[in-house]
């Protein structure tokens, strides 16, 4: 069940995790991203409550009918000097956008205070990075729009919105393998996907090169978010945390950096020098 019939009727308490929890649930890509942006606006003037379960019949999260999920080895790769393939391209990062409207917005609803000393200052940083990728969606999807295209008109795959599930129970787990893993490929692969459009040269290449150019300098600051609190739960439980780092991507198969690795943003992002060393340039 994706949600779709559901998330509609979410209901919105005063606080900012019920407000969190009710764009989680929207199906809607457009309405969700909507909610994440108004959200991100109101979110100083709400209090931080205890977490509220979703109503019995709602998914977590809300997703439309389309696009079609497919395992990743089956979603067909095609070329960025083709129109289409640009325009898959680009549907390929909305997903990964719309997918980061949700790991955001879950970050702020599921984790509870007490478990590791949570501050408020937690919950309206992820509220605020869902906000930004919500925007991000959104100038993805004109572009896809300008190509006679929508979100949903290519197959997809769930790799990143499993590893949210498999880390639902912990934290530090969170922490390390979605933001610190999985988010931060992004900040590496970004140059090479803006190199390989340039070279296409084409207006709607180059418009993708500007959008590229602010979703990196935004993912940078998202990145360093999970970071600081991945640094702040070791610091918290007492564990090391290049201890910590290793065992978690290895506990969860997680993918190490494929070079070329961006270290100038990875740096920007707070990762150590000692874990910038473990990568190949």
């Amino acid at each position: 069940m994706n949600g779709c019939d559901t998330g509609r009727g979410a209901i919105v308490g005063r606080g900012l995790r019920a407000h969190a929890l009710a764009a989680l649930v929207e199906c809607d890509p457009v309405r969700k991203a909507q909610a994440a942006m108004d959200l991100g606006r109101i979110q100083h003037t709400l209090p931080i409550e205890p977490r509220q379960p979703p109503a019995t019949a709602q998914a977590v999260p809300g997703r439309p009918q389309r696009p079609l999920l497919r395992p990743a080895t089956e979603v067909p790769q095609r070329s960025v000097h083709t129109p289409v393939g640009r325009a898959a391209l680009l549907h390929a990062i909305a997903h990964i956008e719309f997918n980061a409207i949700n790991l955001a917005l879950d970050a702020a609803w599921r984790f509870d205070a007490a478990a590791d000393a949570l501050h408020d200052a937690y919950y309206r940083q992820w509220v605020a990075v869902a906000a930004d990728e919500a925007r991000h969606f959104l100038l993805l999807r004109d572009e896809l729009q300008a190509a006679g295209r929508d979100y949903g008109d290519f197959d997809a795959h769930d790799g990143l919105w499993n590893l949210c599930q498999r880390t639902a129970h912990d934290l530090l787990a969170r922490m390390a393998v979605v933001p610190r893993t999985m988010e931060a490929r992004g900040l590496d692969a970004t140059p090479q996907i803006q190199h390989k459009l340039r070279k296409v040269g084409t207006p709607d290449a180059l418009r993708a090169v500007e959008v590229l150019d602010v979703i990196l300098h935004d993912e940078v600051g998202h990145v360093a978010v999970g970071n600081h609190w991945f640094a702040y739960i070791c610091s918290q439980r007492g564990l090391d945390r290049d201890t910590q780092d290793v065992a978690l991507r290895h506990a969860y198969a997680a993918p190490e950096p494929r070079p070329p690795v961006n270290r100038a943003a990875r740096r920007a992002a707070g990762f150590t020098e000692a874990e910038l060393a473990r990568w190949p340039e």
